[in-house]
């Protein structure tokens, strides 16, 4: 199939295909344009129904296999896929059928398995609107569960499973008041202070977004940042920086802000936003390991992780990855924990984050940091914070947020965050 498809439909097809076919990324293949051919309102239907495919994967594929005597190749049952998932909410049977028709008639192998398709859904029209929410949540695949049980208790991974299958609502970051953007945009001001929008449409045709009055950026993605309590005119290092919403907190805040990043298309991404929010800092490409500035009053270090605190917005995760880099995550966060301290002021203040599940990635290296550093200590008062409750707080001194946390709110991104000093 075509890379950029010219509808919705198609489009999310094309992305199921590259998560589950060749274990993609979802932010990676749209980063990489495979949505670009479609106008902004279709780029946006298209990742919802390829998120909402792949967060429902397993309703569908039950759903499904009563229909079918075994699994179609791939590229069909992902048509099959999507089409069960936008029925089963609400989609019109016509419009879903007849082009889930049409995408399979024009693919260059499968174009035969129309009359499949055609019948199968049709069935779909029937079944899934009546039988969707009769089915089991779906589960985190083995390899993930199995160490996230270890650590938090079976009851504990099936709440964070429910919010999974919930999704995300929209956070945003918000310059000032707060309250008036929640009431302007119908949203709501969390515990924590930012803004949670339900269903917002485009984000980029909401008031405030052109003029940069606020950011996007999880709840928990922002508290990093409110721990580290950035001074004006502080030299603040933000390493691993992309995708910049720390960055822009860190300037707000009117610190004098490095912001350092391995990825160049990623650092563009950060320009873009400090333009558009007239905000200022110094954006460097380059390895974290290797930078030499400072020292510095604070660093932010976001090290690079598992990230499967986010799977609630990237359902993609857990079918495009299998666990095996952990290893190598875990020896590069130490890493760059360690040369981070290095370049530090002394008594300065170095607050270390992932979004993370995995106690690994997060109260381990915390606990092991300061085995290595002696005199490294972890500042519990920085955690003192509004919205925290004392029980998110850890037995090192570090923050363990949850996707099972504010469960009536909607929860929020898994992350570790911890404050240490020298």
């Amino acid at each position: 199939m075509k890379k950029s498809a010219p509808t919705a439909r198609a489009a999310a097809v094309h992305l199921l295909d590259q998560v589950l076919g060749e274990s993609r990324l979802l932010s990676d293949l749209i980063a990489g344009g495979a949505l670009d051919a479609l106008s902004p309102p279709d780029r946006a239907r298209a990742q919802r129904l390829a998120t909402d495919t792949l967060r429902g994967l397993a309703r569908a594929d039950r759903l499904l296999s009563r229909h079918l005597r075994k699994p179609p190749p791939l590229p069909v049952f992902n048509i099959l896929r999507a089409g069960t998932v936008e029925l089963a909410q609400g989609g019109d049977p016509h419009g879903v059928v007849n082009e889930a028709v049409g995408i399979i008639a024009r693919h260059p192998r499968f174009g035969s398995l129309k009359g499949l398709v055609n019948a199968v859904l049709r069935k779909m029209a029937e079944d899934a609107p009546r039988s969707w929410n009769d089915l089991r949540v779906p589960g985190l695949p083995a390899w993930l569960r199995g160490p996230l049980t270890e650590a938090w208790g079976k009851a504990a991974v099936a709440a964070m499973e429910r919010a999974h299958f919930a999704g995300a609502p929209l956070d945003l970051t918000i310059k000032s008041d707060p309250e008036g953007w929640a009431e302007r945009l119908g949203g709501i001001v969390l515990p924590t202070g930012s803004v949670r929008l339900g269903d917002p449409g485009q984000i980029s045709a909401l008031p405030g977004y052109a003029s940069g009055d606020w950011w996007v950026q999880d709840a928990a993605a922002a508290l990093p940042v409110q721990v580290l309590a950035p001074l004006p005119g502080e030299h603040i290092l933000d390493l691993c920086a992309a995708p910049g919403g720390k960055t822009l907190q860190l300037a707000h805040a009117g610190a004098d802000v490095t912001a350092l990043d391995l990825s160049a298309r990623r650092m563009a991404r950060v320009t873009e936003n400090l333009a558009r929010t007239q905000l200022t800092a110094t954006c460097l490409v380059g390895d974290a390991l290797d930078h030499r500035g400072g020292p510095y009053d604070a660093i932010l270090l976001d090290a690079p992780c598992s990230a499967t605190g986010t799977i609630r917005r990237h359902p993609d995760l857990p079918h495009a990855r299998d666990g095996s880099d952990f290893g190598a995550l875990i020896a590069l966060q130490a890493a760059m924990i360690d040369h981070a301290l290095t370049l530090l002021k002394p008594g300065g203040r170095l607050v270390y984050c992932t979004c993370s599940l995995l106690p690994d990635e997060g109260e381990c290296q915390i606990e092991e940091a300061m085995q290595r550093h002696p005199g490294l200590t972890p500042d519990r008062a920085a955690l003192d914070r509004p919205g925290i409750d004392p029980a998110w707080i850890t037995e090192e001194g570090g923050l363990r947020l949850r996707p099972d946390f504010w469960p009536d709110l909607g929860g929020m991104d898994g992350f570790y965050i911890a404050c240490l000093r020298r």
